[in-house]
């Protein structure tokens, strides 16, 4: 096999779904056992949200001190620190599952830019689309057993989660520690310093730069949505007649793993603004959270429905713009930028658990979903566009 599919990237794609693997579970067993403990919706958004917060922090000097030291001195440490959170959240409570998800939000900026910049540097431009599809395909695999596992692990003993932390931590740093990066498979890192490109001076091209701004708020309001969905669903199907968090999460990444990879080579991948693609995929956004919605009333059919529409959206949006953006934003400053993008979606999802925290013990689950359809539906609007410096 050749291009995305080519075994060095494979390889690559194989340390993701490691990685990743403890999140699958944590989604999960942090929600319940912080309302076990006593917590609010609001405290434990806010927990869950401190992951990709912390990570949208981090990522803009990522490529920065990633080029400085080396992706894999950098991994071998970040593997280190994450293998550290995980068996932090084994002997802590909520305190110190606040203080867990800072640190594998630092360790995710630094692993997940090393290797979506490598894969962008080392693919030649018509399988890009390829390689970011697949990379977030294996960030999601772990979704489909991973909640089943933590319901598991939370209706019979609290031992097992020890014992799956300590051993992800393990068998994560084992196979990261043999990975290597070959440079002609995977271009340096831009120095930023050396071509006196400022990254806080960047920060205001998340407003001046026209691509960025429109690929940026997308991105940012559909990850609201994703948050709200993560966050919030394992205590939402609770309150459903036949509702079940682990099979609604299950669904959700099967069919992103699914639809990524049928669709891959679909997603467009030729430096074009292909403003009904994109607003399709608002649109099936906002009826998946309007489904969801509607469930508390109209069933678990539309649950699970909701989990579909929204493994659907997930899948195409994300690769979409990433892809656009590497065609269209300057060269020299393209690192830092599209770390800024990621940056966006990384926020959208702590904000999703975060604001809507509040909404929930305000209102209802019901009704912040309902916000969240809300949501989608005003980013039709914006993702339309026919000018001539998108569509080329």
């Amino acid at each position: 096999m050749s291009g995305a599919m080519a075994w060095p990237f494979l390889r690559l794609y194989l340390l993701v779904l490691f990685y990743f693997s403890a999140n699958a579970i944590l989604n999960v067993i942090i929600p319940l056992q912080g309302e076990a403990l006593g917590a609010n919706n609001t405290t434990i958004g806010l927990i869950m949200g401190a992951y990709l917060f912390t990570t949208m922090f981090f990522r803009p000097w990522a490529g920065h001190i990633i080029q400085k030291h080396g992706p894999i001195k950098v991994l071998r440490f970040i593997l280190i620190l994450n293998g550290f959170a995980l068996i932090l959240y084994t002997i802590t409570g909520l305190g110190g599952y606040l203080v867990a998800r800072m640190l594998q939000g630092v360790s995710t900026a630094f692993f997940s830019m090393s290797l979506q910049i490598g894969i962008i540097d080392a693919l030649p431009e018509e399988d890009r689309s390829q390689g970011i599809s697949l990379y977030s395909l294996f960030s999601y695999v772990p979704g489909i057993i991973g909640p089943l596992l933590a319901l598991g692990i939370w209706q019979r003993d609290m031992d097992y989660f020890t014992v799956a932390m300590i051993a992800i931590a393990i068998f994560t740093g084992l196979f990261g520690y043999s990975a290597k990066i070959d440079k002609a498979e995977s271009q340096p890192v831009t120095n930023n310093a050396e071509q006196g490109v400022s990254i806080f001076k960047s920060f205001s091209e998340l407003v001046k730069n026209p691509f960025l701004f429109k690929c940026s708020v997308l991105m940012l309001a559909a990850s609201i949505i994703f948050g709200a969905s993560t966050t919030f669903i394992p205590l939402y199907a609770v309150q459903l007649k036949e509702g079940n968090a682990g099979i609604y999460l299950m669904i959700q990444a099967g069919t992103v793993v699914l639809a990524r990879f049928a669709w891959r080579k679909k997603i467009p991948s030729d430096g074009k603004w292909h403003s009904f693609f994109i607003m399709g995929t608002m649109l099936l956004l906002a009826i998946a959270a309007q489904c969801v919605s509607f469930s508390m009333n109209g069933g678990a059919i539309y649950f699970y429905v909701g989990a579909i529409l929204m493994g659907i959206a997930q899948a195409l949006i994300y690769p979409t713009l990433t892809t656009y953006l590497s065609f269209v934003l300057p060269k020299m400053n393209r690192n830092v930028l599209l770390g800024l993008f990621i940056a966006m979606a990384d926020l959208g999802v702590s904000l999703g658990s975060v604001i809507m925290g509040p909404l929930a013990d305000f209102y209802s689950y019901s009704a912040m979903y309902r916000v969240c359809a809300i949501l989608g539906v005003a980013m039709l609007f914006f993702a339309y566009d026919r000018r001539k410096v998108f569509v080329g």
